[in-house]
C-alpha cells in the first residue's frame, strides 16, 4: 500500500464506489475506464469524498455482465463497506498508460478554449459526455467568448481540427450559429 497519497492535482478520477455487493464487504464500482474492467488493473487507489482521503489496496475484482465489483483489502464487513459508498476512485496521472500523439485523456481536454474556423472563441471545454456514436464536448461560455451559449460539439476528427495542450486551445470546424 502507498504510504503517502499523491498530491490532489496529480490525481485522476477513474471511477466511483456505489453500493455494497454481497455480504463479505465487496462494493459495486462505476468505472469511467474503457473497457470497464481496466480500473481493476490499478491495485492502489486513492479514495476521496468531501475532503476525506483514504489509501486502499484492491484485493480482487471482477466484471459481472455490466456490473463491476471490487474487494478492498481489509474490508470484510458489509456494513463497513456501506460507508465507502460515494468515494471517488483516483490514481496518479503518472500511472496512466502513454497515448499515441493524436490521443488525449478527457482530463487533458477539460479547460481548453474552443476556437472555430473563423477565429471565434466559442467557450471552454467543461466536460465530455459519452454517447453511443461518439463522445461529445460540452463547451460553456467563458471570458471573451462569442456569446453566452452552451454548445455540444461532437468529439470527432471531422469537427476537432487540432488540439494544442501547451497553448490551451482546441481548433474546431463548427459554425457559431449551431
Amino acid at each position: 500500500m502507498q504510504n503517502s497519497p499523491a498530491p490532489a492535482e496529480d490525481l485522476v478520477v477513474l471511477g466511483k464506489i456505489g453500493s455494497v455487493y454481497g455480504i463479505r464487504g465487496e462494493v459495486k464500482v462505476y468505472s469511467y475506464t474503457d473497457p470497464l474492467d481496466n480500473l481493476l488493473s490499478y491495485r492502489h487507489w486513492t479514495l476521496t469524498r468531501d475532503g476525506e482521503v483514504r489509501q486502499v489496496e484492491l484485493a480482487s475484482g471482477r466484471l459481472h455482465n455490466k456490473v463491476l465489483t471490487a474487494k478492498i483489502k481489509g474490508l470484510d464487513d458489509r456494513e463497513e463497506a456501506r460507508g465507502y459508498a460515494g468515494f471517488l476512485i483516483c490514481v496518479p496521472r503518472s500511472q496512466l498508460p502513454a497515448l499515441q500523439d493524436d490521443e488525449y485523456y478527457w482530463y487533458q481536454l477539460e479547460g481548453l478554449k474552443v476556437i472555430n474556423q473563423d477565429g471565434q472563441l466559442l467557450g471552454q471545454v467543461d466536460h465530455l459526455l459519452e454517447t453511443g456514436a461518439n463522445d461529445v464536448l460540452v463547451v460553456k461560455p467563458c471570458t471573451g467568448s462569442l456569446d453566452d451559449r452552451e454548445r455540444l460539439l461532437p468529439y470527432t476528427g471531422q469537427c476537432v481540427q487540432s488540439v494544442d495542450l501547451s497553448a490551451g486551445e482546441m481548433r474546431v470546424d463548427w459554425d457559431a450559429d449551431f
